[in-house]
């Protein structure tokens, strides 16, 4: 059976990118195979993690083309021309419109800091999340997996595993735990999970 063509779009580092990578090279990804990373920053850190891999990319940077219509419709064009099956959000910080949600419908994921549907939705990503954790004083925090629809965060739950929150801890020592500890492991589990998904879809 055909793997299924994977995109992975990425603003910054790309530590959640380098997970999937790592699972994909052990075997634990045998249903997909992540061919393109897309990003929209051109100093975007993913992009030389790619080049390690040979894995083709595209950069849309947002000062470059500031209109995001525009930057949504260059995206998807390039889906489509590389027969893409399965989008990743792996830290994309661009929150894609209605018609780029229905062009691949049941075929976009995205990771989050947090246990949904807590801490969620406009303004929480980033450190900005570990930042409201503490705030809030919650004593278990975590990462979510869900399907990408056109409301933020709002989609439907694929995978979720819950971190401690401990009381000497810092956003970004949270941070670190949560991607160490959640995103990197349910991420790969994920991918593999809606592969499947798809594969059976085609038969």
């Amino acid at each position: 059976m055909n793997k299924i063509r994977i995109a992975v779009l990425c603003s910054g580092g790309g530590t959640n990118f380098q997970a999937v990578m790592s699972a994909q090279e052990a075997g634990l990804i045998p249903s997909g195979e992540v061919v393109l990373v897309i990003t929209d920053h051109a100093d975007a850190y993913v992009l030389k993690r790619a080049d390690r891999y040979g894995i083709k990319t595209a950069v849309f940077d947002r000062k470059e083309i500031p209109d995001r219509n525009v930057r949504e419709k260059r995206i998807l064009s390039v889906l489509q021309e590389n027969q893409i099956g399965l989008v990743v959000f792996a830290g994309f910080m661009t929150i894609l419109g209605v018609g780029f949600v229905s062009a691949y419908k049941g075929r976009i994921i995205n990771v989050h800091p947090a246990l949904i549907p807590s801490f969620c939705g406009k303004g929480y990503y980033g450190l900005h999340v570990h930042e409201a954790v503490l705030a809030r004083g919650v004593k278990v925090t975590g990462a979510t997996v869900h399907y990408v629809t056109e409301v933020c965060d709002g989609g439907p739950i694929i995978a979720q595993k819950a971190v401690e929150v401990k009381e000497d801890d810092t956003p970004e020592s949270l941070q670190k735990r949560v991607m160490r500890e959640a995103e990197w492991v349910i991420l790969p589990q994920a991918v593999e999970t809606v592969c499947r998904k798809l594969q059976g879809e085609k038969i």
